[in-house]
């Protein structure tokens, strides 16, 4: 047996619920995988054989000991804006569409995440499924492949989970089983609510209520944690804390921003703040150009709300600048697209790297890396080996210019302007603290790591099962 979990709502925590549920399963030694049929993210990761799938299910992957792989989330659309996407299917780029056109493929794409749950199902004998949004979505009904058509193929048990911390939790999940259709309501086993803070006792009477108004138990009352898993898409970013330290990072917050998760790491070690382009950058220790599903419209937002020029003028102050994938290549002198990404022209970049971006083709590169820092400079001479993952359209050209790393990216002579397509570098323990510790001496502090953390899934894991009847959940996997 495999169960579902489905949401009241996006951002209700189902993907959190999932790969604690894994963790839990891994570690009494339940073999199963993680499985999300439809995922809709801007946050990706590359598998081992380059396919590109959803973050979230790579991380519910690592959380179940496995290697992701492409069938555990075989449709991925990134939103590109104007109501397009492009669609990853099995890990490859298939094609840009707009949302009506793409309604129109939903029984092939359907039967295609079904032979990928048949592949999962065949290795790994059971499932944990995540659905996408929330699951009473009546009008999408005939086409939601991620929910109830899912549901209505696969009969498995489903746990729904719901929000308190939006407030209306007794609407949410007796509104969302009331809406289910009758063949689907059945088959809800359990109702977890979510991101409870104060004193769970006090909820007490409300767990009676939802039990006796949906007739279903409810399996658990889980906390607000702030237990470092990488978020799931950009709703995240409003969550974001600052920690307290003297030393302040940028993130330019573009429209498109993708893959943020790069610097959820970073956020633990200094103060990271995401900034929208029009809003000062002075007083910043350091601004980081992130990844972007489009190159060529973020970087026309950046100059026209003159985030570029701060740019350019925090580089002649010495702040270190560093382009992240379409943040390299915005870095750049220009970017000549032919049509791939936006309209065919050129375009200015910032001038901060004496190259040129050319878009030449629909080609996407995606490929897991292991390279060496070149050392130039004061940051990068304290790195030395690093892991990451490409995922970008498009070649970078800047003859007689550093590496950043053996055969890749670019930076400056004095160090302090760095560019790559390595997405996943400052979720290397050893980028974090290259970074941080140059800019604590330019303030004449110190600075030392912290001693290593506990492994974030097992934390997750204990704290899943410190609040929920996991023996309900477990008895479906047996």
């Amino acid at each position: 047996m495999s169960i579902m979990v489905l949401g009241t709502a996006s951002h209700v925590g189902k993907s959190t619920v999932v790969t604690a549920i894994c963790r839990s399963l891994y570690r009494r030694s339940i073999s199963h995988a993680p499985y999300k049929s439809q995922n809709m993210s801007l946050n990706s990761y590359v598998t081992r054989d380059g396919g590109e799938i959803g973050i979230a299910q790579a991380m519910q992957a690592m959380a179940a000991g496995l290697e992701p792989e492409i069938a555990m989330n075989p449709i991925l659309l990134k939103p590109k804006g104007d109501q397009t996407s492009q669609i990853v299917l099995m890990g490859r780029p298939y094609r840009d569409v707009k949302a009506s056109s793409y309604y129109q493929e939903t029984d092939q794409l359907l039967k295609t995440a079904m032979e990928a749950a048949k592949l999962l199902l065949d290795q790994y004998g059971h499932l944990v499924i995540e659905g996408a949004g929330g699951a009473a979505e009546v009008n999408l009904y005939s086409r939601d492949i991620a929910n109830i058509r899912l549901a209505r193929l696969l009969r498995y048990p489903i746990i729904l989970v719901a929000d308190i911390e939006r407030g209306g939790v007794f609407a949410q999940v007796y509104g969302t089983i009331s809406l289910f259709p009758d063949d689907i309501r059945p088959l809800v086993c359990g109702v977890i609510i979510n991101k409870f803070r104060g004193d769970p006792t006090l909820f007490d009477e409300g767990i009676t209520i939802i039990e006796e108004l949906c007739k279903i138990p409810v399996l658990g009352l889980v906390p607000a944690t702030d237990i470092a898993i990488p978020s799931e898409d950009s709703l995240s970013l409003k969550d974001k804390k600052t920690v307290t330290s003297p030393v302040k990072v940028a993130v330019i917050h573009l429209p498109r921003i993708s893959n943020f998760t790069d610097f959820e790491l970073l956020e633990r070690h200094a103060s990271v703040t995401y900034v929208l382009p029009g809003h000062q950058l002075d007083g910043y220790d350091a601004i980081i150009i992130p990844g972007t599903k489009n190159t060529v419209e973020d970087l026309e937002v950046i100059q026209a709300s003159g985030t570029a020029d701060q740019i350019r003028a925090a580089r002649k102050r010495g702040v270190p600048v560093i382009g992240i994938c379409g943040g390299y290549q915005m870095l750049c002198n220009k970017i000549i697209d032919s049509g791939v990404e936006s309209n065919e022209g050129e375009y200015e970049g910032i001038g901060l790297i004496d190259g040129t971006t050319r878009f030449t083709g629909y080609k996407k590169i995606t490929t897991q890396v292991t390279r060496w820092s070149s050392g130039v400079g004061p940051i990068l001479s304290r790195i030395s080996e690093v892991s990451g993952y490409e995922i970008h359209m498009g070649d970078t050209d800047h003859p007689g210019i550093h590496g950043a790393f053996q055969d890749e990216g670019a930076v400056s002579d004095d160090g302090l302007v760095i560019g790559t397509y390595m997405h996943g570098l400052f979720t290397n323990p050893s980028a974090v603290t290259a970074l941080v510790s140059y800019l604590y001496e330019q303030k004449g502090e110190s600075w030392s790591p912290r001693d290593q953390e506990e492994d974030p899934f097992d934390a997750l894991a204990d704290h899943f099962e410190r609040y929920v009847r996991i023996e309900e959940i477990l008895k479906h996997f047996r």
